[in-house]
């Protein structure tokens, strides 16, 4: 129930993406030969926790320096390095609570972070002082802030927190010399702030009618005037993106014209709408560069992320040739002149380029895989496909282990994104390489409902959880027993936030198909989970409750898809791990279902992290579960 790298999405709110059919000519696969290889090495999980995971970057004001975060010191912290490569300087030291850097400030080098405790997700907004002195921005107890925009002139920044009602979220805007705030906007729509204009006179707001079908407003703070840009009839999901730098149109994506979402402009003077790009797969969002020149666009091809770049008059930008991987967050300095990005592949983590347009020069500042690891030893995914009980055609993310034979089969494991609406993408997973390294064969299915793949395949899980996603799963376990090198006797199912609900409806509601299932912090108890949605949720409550069941009018639906009230039915062994400070699947979830599945005298294994939410913020939490999770897995399907 988060989203963001290439595999989990472990978020409620990620419960929420859209979907579609591939092109069935995709069907017919064949296996590739394999040439006869070297012995692959094994490596530990410390040695895979060793490696640096990155996020983010902001140049500075002389544009010598990026901010970026990093978990290099086992936990997420602000860094700094120079742009012409360098050792990174840490800039925050926390040993307890994940910090994210968000950016320099404009015209000066301090920086703004947000922190959390404990995983609790209740983030705060902090500033970094020249000195190192840090101070938050957003005080209080039980809040959550988050970092809006900036002011064209660096002179303040907006702020939307929910301090005063924990179901709204309110705009602020803080003074950047004394940090002094007004409010901007007192929401009580409900609807999520999601754009402000640079002119600082119109906010851009998204409203989740249902997990399929969404609605984009803008709001005039001069006249105090709300406009409905996307009225429809037919569901569909719009999404606003960004002003562009003139403040005079709103770029949104609506996937109203057809199975994929496009980016389309609205004129604020005249609300006029017009095509501004398309793509046969989903445009994921645009946004422009700082000084306007720019504009980044992705989109999500097939399970992979393709970075456009524009300029002003609509024209590509030649971005430079890299090794294999994917381009993934583009950012600009003021003067246009560098672009920062990171570069991701199946075999290598996230690391950080800076690319100077003006010498044609890039230059890689990280390097995140740990060096005791060869990628020669790790694998490269397939995107493959299949065809589900009923002909659906359901895509896939594929990693088989090297070494794997008719004469020397493999056990494999059916690996669940979360979601509901989540994907399972191309790129680097330390999770699934290590498991694949000590010789599983792991299959990331993207069963209905998975976002992605067009707004048909999106919605067709609608009111179905625990019954057709669930078959895709089994069918998946079929295809993998189809391949002649995989044992299917030996196959598991996993799965963290909405997957580990899969895990356990496979287990309860088709206890014949897999062999032992891995829970990660995921639901039992649909009624529970849906009561104790958290109050900063209030917008996409509703949403889920139409995708999933309303916990009044449909509790005896949800009884009846909940693996909690048929855990009788459970016989495979279990393992579930849970964050004790997780908000959104609460401890209650696990601690039930472990209880009512032992009482079956079926063996379960049940790791609680007391420091931890929703998903692992520590390397070394991190490291203890996963080296659990071969643990099992070992015992288990390993002869």
């Amino acid at each position: 129930m988060r989203q963001n790298r290439r595999t989990v999405s472990l978020s409620l709110v990620a419960m929420l993406a859209g979907a579609g059919l591939a092109p069935l000519q995709a069907i017919a696969q064949t296996t590739p030969a394999r040439k006869t290889a070297k012995p692959v090495k094994r490596y530990t999980i410390e040695q895979f926790m060793a490696t640096t995971a990155l996020t983010g970057a902001s140049f500075s004001k002389d544009e010598k320096q990026i901010l970026f975060s990093s978990n290099e010191p086992g936990i997420f912290n602000a860094y700094t390095v120079p742009v012409t490569g360098g050792k990174p300087r840490a800039l925050t030291a926390s040993t307890t609570d994940t910090t994210y850097a968000v950016g320099y400030f404009y015209n000066d080098d301090r920086i703004l972070f947000t922190r959390d405790g404990g995983g609790n997700e209740q983030n705060h907004l902090y500033v970094r002082e020249p000195d190192g002195k840090e101070r938050d921005l957003t005080p209080g107890d039980k809040l959550k802030a988050s970092f809006a925009a900036w002011k064209p002139d660096g002179s303040g920044f907006y702020v939307v927190t929910n301090e005063r009602d924990p179901k709204f979220f309110d705009v602020y805007l803080y003074d950047a010399a004394t940090y002094a705030r007004t409010m901007v906007y007192r929401n009580d729509s409900g609807m999520n702030v999601s754009s402000i204009s640079r002119d600082g006179n119109w906010l851009a707001f998204d409203k989740p009618n249902t997990t399929s079908d969404s609605d984009v407003y803008v709001y005039d703070l001069r006249t105090r005037q709300m406009k409905h840009v996307t009225p429809h009839k037919e569901p569909a999901s719009h999404s606003a993106a960004t002003f562009d730098p003139d403040s005079k149109r709103l770029l949104f994506t609506t996937n109203a014209d057809g199975e994929f979402a496009r980016i389309k402009g609205y004129d604020l003077a005249s609300g006029a709408i017009a095509d501004v790009e398309k793509a046969d797969w989903d445009l994921l969002g645009t946004s422009y560069s700082r000084n306007g020149r720019h504009r980044v666009s992705m989109v999500n091809r097939d399970g992979s992320i393709d970075v456009r770049v524009v300029d002003a008059a609509g024209n590509p930008v030649a971005l430079p040739k890299l090794p294999g991987g994917e381009m993934r967050q583009v950012t600009f300095s003021e003067s246009g002149r560098l672009m920062a990005f990171y570069l991701n592949g199946d075999r290598s983590p996230s690391n950080l380029y800076v690319h100077d347009f003006s010498s044609g020069k890039t230059v890689q500042l990280t390097r995140s895989l740990n060096p005791e690891i060869d990628p020669d030893d790790l694998v490269e995914a397939e995107v493959v496909r299949f065809r589900s009980f009923d002909g659906m055609v359901i895509p896939s993310i594929y990693y088989r282990p090297k070494g794997a034979s008719p004469d020397a089969k493999v056990p494999a494991v059916v690996f669940v994104h979360g979601g509901p609406g989540g994907q399972t993408m191309r790129g680097y997973s330390a999770q699934i390489q290590y498991l694949v390294n000590h010789g599983y064969a792991v299959l990331g299915i993207n069963n209905r409902g998975s976002s992605g793949y067009g707004k048909s395949f999106f919605r067709a899980d609608d009111r179905k959880h625990g019954m057709e996603p669930l078959w895709d799963c089994v069918e998946a376990k079929t295809w993998l027993a189809s391949r002649g090198y995989i044992d299917p006797e030996r196959i598991g199912i996993m799965g963290g936030s909405y997957g580990g609900y899969m895990v356990l409806a496979a287990l309860a509601f088709r206890p014949e198909a897999f062999k032992v299932g891995i829970d990660i912090f995921g639901v039992s108890n649909w009624v529970r989970t849906l009561e104790s949605i958290p109050p900063y949720w209030e917008a996409q409550r509703l949403a889920l409750y139409d995708e999933i069941g309303d916990p009044v009018k449909d509790k005896d639906f949800l009884v009846a898809t909940s693996p909690l009230f048929h855990a009788h039915q459970i016989r495979k062994p279990l393992m579930v791990i849970q964050g004790a400070n997780d908000p959104r699947v609460i401890k209650a979830e696990s601690d039930e279902i472990v209880e009512a599945v032992r009482k079956n005298r079926v063996e379960v294994e049940y790791l609680v992290f007391d420091d931890e939410g929703h998903g692992f913020s520590k390397k070394k939490n991190a490291a203890q579960a996963n080296a659990g999770i071969l643990a099992f897995l070992d015992k288990h399907l390993k002869r």
